[in-house]
């Protein structure tokens, strides 16, 4: 039982440190974007570079549990965007502004989640160093897959697309995703227009098949 206990204490403990180093690379990515190095990294949490290393494997694992982190608080934040108790039309403006939201809010932390670092801009030796930022380019496409598949999902529960719905749901879940990525990416470079106006364009754009499916009756919240 004390064996237990003990494992039980060690998991507990190489979580909550996980989680500080978690928040020590945050706040390095809020500072230095897609140029964030393990170096860094380490110096902020007060650790050498191996520590850190043991803790995610290398680069490429830090990158997936910081892109775990922000897309379970993005994807949290669309589902109650969805579920809010309004009219469609107002809740898929609602989830398009929640999105955008979060990218105008961290724009240092999306640019570290979706670009690689800006090569013309970094020296010949810096690029030989194996220190040089993160390789984001590689790791952006499952992340964006990802909410893909799940905003298809959510599709699939709450909106009756007829006989191949499923399928549907999901061509819409990684067009919207898509869509959301690729203005979102120039409307935060250019600011070309107001939130407001990117918002109500890009529902525009979605209206047509979402004004004739039916809800799906979904268990404590509205449809879609």
């Amino acid at each position: 039982m004390e064996t237990t206990h003990g494992a039980e204490r060690q998991r507990t403990a190489a979580e909550a440190r996980r989680r500080e180093l978690l928040e020590a690379a945050d706040r390095v990515v809020l500072r230095d974007g897609p140029q964030a190095s393990m170096n860094a990294i380490a110096a902020e949490a007060g650790i050498t570079k191996p520590i850190l290393y043991r803790h995610f494997g290398d680069k490429g694992g830090l990158y997936r549990a910081l892109a775990k982190r922000h897309t379970d608080a993005l994807l949290s934040a669309l589902r109650a965007a969805l579920d809010a108790p309004a009219e469609r039309r107002a809740r898929v403006e609602a989830t398009l502004d929640t999105y955008l939201a979060a990218i105008e809010a961290r724009p240092q932390v999306y640019r570290f989640l979706m670009h690689p670092s800006d090569d013309s801009a970094i020296s010949a030796e810096a690029a030989l160093s194996p220190e040089q930022g993160f390789d984001v380019g590689r790791h952006s496409a499952p992340l964006l897959r990802r909410l893909g598949e799940e905003l298809g999902q959510v599709i699939a529960e709450r909106v009756d697309l007829g006989p191949d719905g499923e399928q549907m749901a999901r061509i819409w879940g990684h067009g919207i995703v898509g869509m959301m990525h690729a203005a979102g990416d120039w409307w935060l470079a250019d600011r070309p227009c107001s939130r407001e106006r990117l918002v109500r364009s890009l529902a525009d754009l979605l209206w047509g098949r979402l004004t004739e499916a039916g809800d799906r009756d979904v268990k404590g919240g509205p449809g879609f």
